[in-house]
């Protein structure tokens, strides 16, 4: 399952979208028929995970995490907290939240970015800019790259 892509959608005056087709498509083709939303842990946007991507993601947090370490314990609930179970509707919509729309200021436009196995959604306006600038983003993935690779002729 991966989700690529960069989609602009709207959401109509009760914050229901439409999840763009090519993404439903993959979701069906997987069964998928909820997602799972939370506000990105670094950026102002909203990332959804269809529930294996979810239950993989809380699985690796929580084998990183002490049970019984009180500081811990209270990232994995602030982690776990900030979650909404998004399903789809029969038209393709998810319906977002109130308070994540106002968390990123998502007022209507959006654009749904496919990020392997999550999406995001982020208000259209951030989203007028690159993410980096080309020459940034051209040297950090041949440094990227060329990592990987001297890794795996040296392994």
């Amino acid at each position: 399952m991966r989700f690529i892509g960069n989609i602009e959608a709207k959401c109509d005056s009760k914050g229901r979208v439409f999840v763009p087709a090519c993404f439903r498509r993959i979701m069906q083709t997987e069964g998928i028929n909820k997602l799972m939303m939370r506000k990105d842990t670094y950026q102002e946007c909203l990332v959804l995970y269809p529930e294996k991507s979810w239950n993989d993601q809380l699985d690796t947090l929580r084998s990183r995490l002490d049970r019984w370490n009180a500081h811990e314990q209270m990232i994995f609930r602030q982690f776990v907290s900030d979650v909404e179970e998004v399903p789809i509707d029969s038209n393709g919509r998810i319906l977002i939240p109130k308070r994540y729309l106002q968390m990123v200021n998502i007022v209507q436009e959006v654009r749904f970015i496919g990020m392997d196995d999550t999406i995001e959604i982020w208000a259209k306006e951030k989203l007028e800019k690159p993410f980096m600038d080309a020459e940034t983003f051209s040297k950090e993935i041949e440094r990227i790259m060329t990592e990987k690779k001297e890794d795996n002729n040296n392994g």
